[in-house]
């Protein structure tokens, strides 16, 4: 009896072995590719075509460093930030006409390489414009305002605005164009994928916000 069912045995035995191979190699996590700064400067330089994606030079300007007031610069942003907005912008918390359809092309690996190219590179520095508020803008960068409990910009962005990694954005030498049109955008709700941001710039009126983007840009 044993001979007869001898074969049969180990027929399921080697089966059995296979099915737990292979619930092994599935439990076996592939670690993610690490970020290709090269990559990422050719995607920034040259776009993709067979994928509708524009070059970000065309807007964002050699090596990050965008002359377009509108748009930001990009140049030595953190990686974590870049790859946090690109991420943001595929959803409804930042929904954009111009940089919602490019990052819903994007893969997953665009946007680190992306990222990592861009916190390589240089920045230019900006400079602040209105004499008269210069000192209203520093105020609020440095101190807040107490009287509409505004926190300092200085305690998450650091005094000259290089930001924290990981944590919060550079946003030395930003256009002044820009600055204003996120606080006002995070003010009015039409950008909401930071609630801090959203509760600060409720707080904070047209003449402030435009006085403390014009000191942000001669941050260096």
């Amino acid at each position: 009896m044993n001979r007869a069912f001898s074969p049969l045995l180990q027929t399921l035995f080697v089966a059995l072995l296979a099915v737990t191979s292979l619930a092994h190699a599935a439990d076996v996590k592939t670690p993610p590719a690490k970020a290709d700064p090269a990559k990422g400067e050719a995607l920034y330089t040259n776009g993709d075509n067979n994928r509708n994606i524009v070059a970000c030079v065309s807007c964002h300007g050699a090596a990050g460093n965008s002359t377009i007031t509108q748009n930001p610069r990009l140049a030595g942003q953190h990686e974590a930030y870049i790859a946090k907005q690109l991420t943001n912008f595929r959803t409804p918390e930042r929904n954009n006409a111009v940089m919602s359809p490019m990052a819903k092309a994007l893969s997953d690996e665009d946007i680190k390489n992306l990222a990592a190219y861009l916190v390589t590179q240089a920045p230019k520095p900006g400079a602040a414009k209105n004499k008269d508020t210069i000192d209203l803008g520093k105020q609020i960068f440095r101190g807040g305002i107490a009287s509409k409990n505004v926190p300092a910009c200085a305690g998450c962005h650091s005094p000259n605005g290089a930001g924290i990694p990981a944590q919060y954005p550079r946003l030395a030498g930003q256009h002044q164009d820009y600055s204003v049109a996120q606080l006002t955008a995070f003010r009015g709700g039409t950008r909401s994928n930071s609630a801090q941001m959203t509760t600060i710039a409720e707080r904070l009126s047209d003449k402030e916000i435009k006085a403390v983007a014009d000191y942000i840009a001669g941050l260096r």
